[in-house]
């Protein structure tokens, strides 16, 4: 079922900033007119000034498919998937859903709130030997990356085999070293709260099939929006290839299991993919956060569990919905919108940075390179690409202009009661 929409639901910050400015000039020319003729004046200003429209009711929430087509607007595709958004990274404007609160098995791509919680903490230059332990509780059927205990790693290496190979085992272990499973559970509750993804439930921080461990669509555009703005992020997850570490010195290749980032196992690159992260469990089915850019714009598009087709599908529905998203680039009007993202904390260190002992001082570099072991595919989209003043600026600038009326009024009464 598609539902369409006439009301808009959330507003550009150029929009805002015009809106506010020209309700202060009102006020102002309106007190203006007051300070001339009190009584007629004024009722004249308001009887003629137009009525802001009410705030839409958050639409989100509904069930089906949300879109809000304009004339010549392309048709969303069919997809099968439980749930589904396509939305814009840089404004966080959501361009089209499907269920987008339906709280569902978020499977790996759960990963991308750990990351996001655990990344500022743990500097990529780290280096960390692995205590047999820390590999304890792994589940049945993990996907793993090949992490030893005995082994020496840096963090990097570790970040390396999460976004690439989905490690659970590389989980474990980062997991271990920002304070244990429990505590970094609960760490990334806090996250996605503060986030402002308030579908998810965090039981298992590696994504692992758990009893009440639940996400949606929405929440999952959520931290893959985030996780574009912090640098380090961006970074692994747009890496398709790296070097591992393993015994005796050795190393050997891992490549990213994102189908679209890689165009491995018959799935065709998509051009201008940045990651983010991909999953499957069996309770999940098929799940994937994708994030692409071209020219200016880039989307952020999640899917989870597609209901037909095989373990493919996931990746050529995301990429029908980012054919569709960027086709539909000023052809259709927002249905929502993500939450504003914060400011990514950064970690004490890059992941090329001269190497420190875990729980000693990392040494900041003066100058980070990227590791000669990866190989990124595209790179991260900056947040400044359009400048303009924020909706706080603006709002303040109107608030100025309103105060600047009041005094202008205030100043010509003062004249008039002095004159007699």
């Amino acid at each position: 079922m598609t539902i369409g929409f006439s009301f808009r639901t959330a507003a550009s910050r150029s929009a805002v900033t015009r809106t506010a400015l020209t309700c202060s000039a009102l006020c102002a020319a309106g007190l203006l007119a007051a300070a001339q003729s009190p009584a007629t004046a004024l009722t004249t200003a308001v009887a003629g000034a137009p009525r802001p429209a009410a705030p839409p009711p958050a639409s989100l929430d509904r069930t089906g498919t949300l879109v809000r087509a304009r004339p010549g607007a392309p048709d969303v595709p069919d997809v099968s998937a439980l749930s589904w958004l396509v939305a814009d990274a840089r404004t966080g404007d959501v361009l089209a859903s499907h269920n987008a609160h339906r709280r569902l098995p978020p499977a790996s791509t759960l990963k991308t709130l750990f990351a996001l919680t655990v990344l500022p903490t743990l500097p990529g230059t780290t280096l960390h030997t692995v205590r047999e332990r820390e590999l304890e509780g792994i589940g049945a059927g993990s996907s793993m990356v090949g992490v030893e205990d005995g082994i020496t790693y840096r963090v990097a290496d570790l970040w390396r085999g999460v976004f690439l190979n989905s490690g659970n085992d590389a989980v474990h272990v980062l997991a271990s070293m920002n304070g244990g499973w429990t505590s970094t559970a609960a760490q990334m509750q806090a996250k996605a709260r503060a986030l402002g993804a308030d579908d998810t439930h965090v039981v298992s921080p590696d994504g692992y099939d758990t009893p009440g461990q639940v996400s949606s669509a929405y929440d999952l555009a959520v931290f893959g929006r985030a996780g574009l703005r912090n640098p380090d992020f961006a970074r692994y997850c747009s890496t398709a290839e790296a070097m591992f570490p393993g015994e005796a010195g050795s190393r050997y290749g891992i490549q990213n299991t994102n189908r679209l980032l890689t165009g491995a196992n018959g799935v065709g690159h998509y051009p201008g993919l940045i990651g983010v992260k991909n999953g499957y469990t069996t309770n999940a089915g098929n799940t994937l956060i994708a994030a692409a850019k071209r020219g200016s714009r880039t989307l952020v598009v999640t899917v989870m569990n597609p209901q037909a087709g095989g373990g493919l599908t996931v990746y050529e529905e995301a990429r029908s919905l980012l054919d569709w998203g960027f086709a539909a680039d000023g052809r259709v009007d927002p249905v929502g919108t993500l939450p504003e993202v914060p400011a990514a904390p950064a970690a004490a260190a890059g992941p090329s940075a001269p190497a420190a002992r875990h729980g000693g001082p990392a040494r900041s570099p003066a100058a980070v390179r990227p590791a000669d072991s990866a190989r990124p595919m595209a790179a991260a989209p900056s947040d400044d690409e359009e400048s303009g003043w924020s909706d706080a600026a603006g709002i303040a600038g109107a608030a100025a202009l309103g105060a600047a009326g009041v005094a202008l009024v205030l100043r010509l009464r003062a004249r008039r009661s002095g004159r007699g």
